[in-house]
């Protein structure tokens, strides 16, 4: 069975353009990949979670940021690899260098048998 992700596309509008706040992974494997990379935050969800509450909690892990406003769900996607992904968009605004990731540890370099500590999602 595909998987299921939840996530939330956060916009402005600014001098009449719409600007839309994209995440990009961290972690040493996404370090040097750009096209593809880039996504709205979100994660997977799991048995019995509701779908907009799983893409809040993930926006607020990833961005250190609550998530608040009207949420508009859009079409879900599905990705190359199956997996199912539902975002919801609403209009916010933050301040960029504010922005703190939750982080996640791995093994890094691979066989090492070092653990290392990266940020989900990276700042650029």
């Amino acid at each position: 069975m595909a998987k299921t992700s939840a996530g939330l596309l956060m916009y402005r509008v600014r001098g009449g353009a719409v600007e839309v706040l994209l995440v990009h992974p961290g972690g040493p494997f996404w370090r040097k990949k750009e096209e593809g990379a880039w996504s709205v935050p979100k994660g997977e969800v799991g048995p019995g979670e509701e779908m907009l509450a799983t893409a809040r909690r993930e926006f607020g892990e990833e961005l250190g940021i609550e998530a608040a406003g009207s949420f508009i769900p859009l079409a879900p996607v599905r990705q190359r690899g199956g997996k199912v992904v539902h975002v919801w968009a609403f209009q916010g605004d933050c301040d960029l260098t504010a922005i703190r990731s939750n982080t996640f540890t791995t093994e890094w370099p691979p066989k090492s048998g070092r653990l290392v500590e990266f940020p989900e999602v990276s700042a650029r």
